[in-house]
């Protein structure tokens, strides 16, 4: 390099930077800094020309800051470096040594609110976001990330006030039309949700987890036909495959009766609905013997909790996935040789569905935590069962069906001992129906027919139980959509729901009557009704999501409380809570009836997936011999 003073080498770097010729102003920065290994701005240059280049960079911003310790700059790009790879308390440190030396500054305010959110520290991360607004009304990301702390704060409508500033201000944020379609899915809001996503999309094509959401909130509200899911499905599908080389030859031994190696794939192995569902068919799968299966986890969740711990403890394998590239755990689930790799998640949240595209397993299998088709390609089987799938169904599914005998969920005993209470009705003189599904399930057709329940039944309460009602607008929501059916307020019991699984399953016993939301019935919920002695009536539909509350109440032995139409559901509702002795009764054998039915039978449960799993893998085996 010819020599040019360090003032005019800086400006060709930042110029070089700002044009977007970022491994130009790398090369130009090492050749200054291999001239000047002290100087600063060099290092400072280098390390942004490297993150833009989407290389880590974390020791070069580490010189940079040193070397320039009166530059609140380098410490911003510092703390920005640190939040990167999970150093949040170190990056704060950062942010506040900028903030000594330009108290001012938006952006360090805006980047030490965002450290404090990814601790947890959610009230301390929306006072910075809304001093950097101070300071910097019109700066964008604040905007955006005031909507993520709100968001996570429970404040919806401001957390869907401050995406729609931010939007306001630079249109083609992406993120934050995504982030935007979220809350409204959450205000039960489905179609401005779906459009938003739609935006996302059109802005970022490669965003999944934006169409993975359109596609759940579709299918959630029963948005579009079959015919359409299916073809968006796909759309999701060969946008995955676009990023993927799929493999097409394993190292598995191809013994059918060998010990098999299962693999699942999931975000939720904990305190969740699928946690729920899924650890007592692993203890049971362990208790048959280390001679027939072997379970590999590979758990896309940096939460852990007790249910964690007895999931783990099943396992011959634990693999943390938080971090990993599709294509590193792809390769981790081919070394770990997963003859059967199950996907736990679906399109929810926490999903390595794209990574299944590169088909690291021979065999892949959806099951559990999503009602409806991936639209994966390499994704070859989906477990249902005799109730909830319909023959006449199958053709709107990328999957092959394998349908186990009984049912294809089994949920755990809950280790809680809370007690079945009396019916409620007999001792305060009216009946309460009740649902502790979230309100996103609670379309307006579904108030409707609720209100026509209410109606039927004179002095009846409906006591309705979501993460949702902590917002007083939200509450007052319900309140409004039930009174323009003519339902008055002091009908309506509301409660935000609460963490302690004791306290939730207690409140079951203020409810005579559960009622299943349509067109998205409960599981969880209604498993849980089920348990606490409440019965659960259901309406029927014809598509894989509608029909849930049917497989469960066949598997309890309680047909007669699933309605085949909304004016059926109706006077099932009016019929059932006007005969309290039969209430009573169903209510105290109600928890041992389900205890003994497939629902709760861990071992009989086990024993069909295992034959289930054995099949594929035999089958497999026959397809591939042909072939090969």
């Amino acid at each position: 390099m010819s020599f040019v003073p360090l003032n005019s080498q800086i400006e060709q770097l930042v110029a070089l930077l700002h044009r977007g010729y970022f491994r130009e102003a790398e090369a130009y920065a090492r050749d200054l800094i291999a001239a000047h290994p002290n100087f600063g701005y060099g290092w400072k240059v280098l390390a942004l020309a490297m993150r833009r280049q989407g290389r880590n960079a974390i020791e070069e911003f580490r010189k940079a800051a040193k070397m320039l310790p009166k530059d609140h700059e380098s410490q911003i790009n510092l703390g920005n470096a640190l939040i990167a790879t999970g150093e949040h308390e170190e990056a704060m440190h950062c942010y506040r040594r900028a903030l000594k030396l330009k108290p001012n500054d938006a952006q360090a305010h805006c980047g030490l609110g965002n450290a404090y959110m990814a601790v947890g520290a959610f009230e301390e991360s929306e006072l910075c976001q809304r001093r950097a607004l101070e300071v910097q009304p019109d700066f964008v990301h604040a905007h955006y990330n005031l909507g993520n702390v709100l968001q996570k704060l429970g404040r919806l409508q401001e957390a869907e006030s401050a995406y729609r500033r931010a939007i306001e201000l630079e249109p083609r944020f992406a993120p934050a039309h995504y982030n935007l379609g979220n809350i409204l899915h959450d205000l039960s809001r489905p179609a401005q949700a779906v459009e938003s996503f739609r935006r996302a999309l059109e802005i970022d094509p490669d965003n999944l987890d934006a169409y993975s959401n359109l596609l759940f909130t579709s299918l959630l509200y029963g948005l579009l036909s079959p015919t359409v899911m299916l073809a968006e499905a796909r759309r999701f599908g060969k946008r995955a495959a676009s990023r993927a080389s799929p493999c097409t030859a394993w190292d598995n031994v191809p013994d059918p009766e060998r010990i098999l190696r299962i693999g699942l794939v999931s975000g939720d192995l904990r305190s969740h609905p699928v946690g729920f569902f899924i650890e007592s068919v692993l203890g049971a799968l362990t208790l048959r013997g280390a001679h027939r299966v072997e379970v590999h986890a590979y758990y896309n969740n940096e939460r852990t909790d007790a249910v964690t711990e007895r999931i783990k403890a099943c396992c011959r394998g634990w693999t943390s996935s938080v971090g990993l590239s599709d294509e590193a755990l792809a390769e981790k689930i081919r070394e770990d040789r997963i003859d059967v790799l199950l996907d736990l998640s679906g399109h929810t949240a926490l999903s390595r569905l794209p990574m299944f595209a590169r088909k690291p397993a021979p065999i892949q299998v959806a099951w559990l935590g999503y009602l409806g088709t991936t639209g994966v390609a390499a994704m070859d089987y989906l477990i249902a069962d005799p109730w909830t799938l319909l023959q006449s169904e199958e053709g709107y599914f990328i999957e092959k069906i394998w349908r186990l005998p009984e049912t294809a969920f089994c949920f755990t005993v809950p280790r809680e001992e809370v007690p079945v209470a009396a019916l409620p009705a007999s001792s305060k003189g009216h009946v309460t129906f009740g649902s502790f599904n979230n309100l996103n399930k609670i379309g307006d057709a579904v108030v409707s027919v609720w209100a026509q329940v209410l109606e039927r039944t004179p002095n009846s309460r409906l006591f309705l139980k979501a993460k949702q009602l902590e917002e007083a607008s939200v509450r007052q929501g319900i309140v409004g959509r039930f009174a323009a059916h003519g339902i008055d307020p002091s009908r309506l019991i509301l409660k935000e729901y609460v963490s302690m699984r004791a306290e939730h399953l207690a409140d079951y016993n203020l409810v005579d009557i559960a009622l299943d939301p349509f067109p998205h019935p409960g599981v969880t919920t209604s498993v849980e009704a089920l348990w606490m002695g409440v019965p659960v009536l259901t309406l029927s539909g014809e598509r894989f999501l509608s029909r849930q509350g049917i497989g469960l109440l066949m598997n309890a032995g309680l047909p007669e409380w699933i309605a085949a139409n909304a004016d059926e559901y109706v006077g099932k509702s009016a019929a059932f809570a006007a005969d309290l002795d039969c209430l009573a009764t169903l209510r105290s054998g109600l928890r041992q009836r389900v205890l003994n039915s497939p629902l709760f039978d861990a071992q009989r449960f086990a024993r069909h997936f295992e034959a289930a799993l054995r099949a594929m893998w035999k089958r497999w085996l026959m397809d591939a011999n042909r072939t090969g």
